[in-house]
């Protein structure tokens, strides 16, 4: 079987060493169809008319019973049939290239022909009743796979495209080679005739915790491209991966890490959540400026909400669905920043603020950057529980230096933040208290 194969190829290359183009014809279905096949044939397309052949071969002979043909060629037990090989100039020349050959079809068995999806030839009808994961070869083979001709599937039903994906991200199944292929040659069409609400409801169906590879799988396929430029061209942008490092990353391998960290960490059901965070640094491309060998993006929190909102609605997001993705893009950076008590109540009085800081630990982690900030504010967060006219000392300025016989000077707005904190801390409760505080704290600073 594999053999005449094998044969085949050489037969194709003396071909091209005199100057004429072909090749096997569907290698890999023909080589399915040897293994069940009586008579062993091979079927090759190529260039060269008969007389051609004749010179070449002359074993060669003509194939009187199909004008189709330009010539048979039997060699070892093995019958060559060539075929003419003929590109034409057409509106779709992907459907040039000759996939299959009658006398290919008239050897398929039932089975083969409902795999592969094809109809006429004079072969067998097939059947219509619907199987599962129909379109697919069973997930049982190690990956997610079209069924028969990726490409002639494909035309059938291109949503199959996203579904693919969606197999290939929730199961963590490779996408077989010509799968993918296949995909990224009618991206185009995928993205023209599958409406974007159908495209979305595929979507829906990710994990959030696969949510980085299906994304990872849209870009690679060149379908992301198409449906969500915004996300997409992030690749072209890049920025330091931390503080301390020299080396960069583009933006969208950033951000798909951000996304993978955020469902692995409290939020791993998250699903609108881990779609934030595919679109917090979106408001980049549109501030983003290069000043002296370095990039900048400032404000770009504020302009990717606005930028997230439309695409969004581009997409027939819910309402209420939008409302929160851009909530948590607007105010995504304000926990990367070390913040007082008063910020930190501030922030608290934020909506959905426990997603707020899940996002920017997962910023963090995506670029390997240290936590200072990050511990700070967490502390701050605890202390945060304390009652809101805790904010202010329960002696002013005045009553600190007449308690502590003090002179104005700095040391009066030290005494008065240790009298805060420890009024925070709970160890100062009342206003008698506070005053054996301050004297305690005089005393002890000399």
């Amino acid at each position: 079987m594999l053999d005449a194969l094998k044969e085949a190829a050489t037969l194709c290359k003396s071909l091209f060493r005199n100057g004429y183009d072909a090749h096997v014809i569907n290698a890999p279905l023909q080589q399915h169809l040897l293994g069940h096949a009586d008579k062993l044939a091979v079927d090759l397309a190529c260039e060269a008319s008969y007389p051609v052949l004749v010179k070449v071969f002359p074993e060669c002979k003509p194939a009187s019973e199909d004008s189709r043909l330009t010539g048979i060629l039997e060699k070892n037990g093995v019958l060559y049939r060539f075929y003419p090989l003929s590109v034409e100039n057409s509106e779709h020349p992907e459907l040039s290239l000759m996939r299959l050959t009658p006398t290919m079809a008239q050897t398929m068995t039932a089975e083969d022909r409902l795999n592969l999806r094809l109809t006429g030839f004079g072969g067998p009808a097939i059947s219509d009743e619907p199987r599962p994961y129909d379109g697919f070869e069973p997930l049982a083979c190690g990956e997610v796979k079209l069924a028969g001709l990726p490409d002639d599937t494909l035309r059938h039903n291109y949503l199959l495209a996203i579904r693919a994906l969606r197999f290939a991200a929730n199961f963590d199944l490779p996408l077989e080679e010509n799968t993918k292929l296949a995909i990224i040659r009618a991206s185009t069409r995928v993205l023209d005739y599958v409406p974007a609400a159908d495209i979305m409801d595929e979507w829906r169906k990710v994990a959030a915790e696969s949510m980085y590879l299906f994304v990872k799988y849209l870009f690679e396929t060149h379908l992301l491209q198409g449906l969500i430029p915004e996300v997409a061209a992030l690749s072209c942008l890049r920025h330091y991966r931390n503080k301390k490092s020299t080396e960069t990353e583009d933006l969208l391998t950033h951000t798909i890490a951000c996304m993978r960290y955020y469902a692995e960490g409290s939020f791993h059901y998250d699903w609108l959540g881990t779609m934030a965070v595919m679109f917090h640094d979106v408001g980049k491309l549109y501030t983003a400026e290069y000043i002296d060998g370095d990039w900048t993006y400032y404000q770009h929190h504020r302009v990717g909400a606005q930028v997230t909102r439309k695409i969004l609605r581009r997409l027939h997001f819910a309402a209420e669905d939008i409302d929160l993705i851009c909530h948590l893009v607007r105010y995504h950076m304000h926990f990367h920043f070390m913040m007082t008590d008063r910020g930190i109540r501030r922030f608290m009085a934020l909506d959905e603020y426990p997603r707020l800081i899940e996002i920017a630990k997962a910023d963090i982690q995506a670029r390997d950057d240290v936590y200072t900030s990050f511990n700070h504010n967490m502390k701050y967060l605890n202390r945060a529980e304390t009652p809101e006219q805790m904010l202010e000392p329960l002696l002013n300025g005045n009553e600190i230096m007449q308690e502590a016989r003090l002179k104005p000077g700095p040391l009066v707005g030290l005494i008065r933040d240790a009298l805060l904190q420890a009024q925070i801390a709970g160890d100062v409760t009342d206003v008698e208290s506070a005053k054996l505080f301050v004297k305690k704290y005089a005393e002890g600073i000399g």
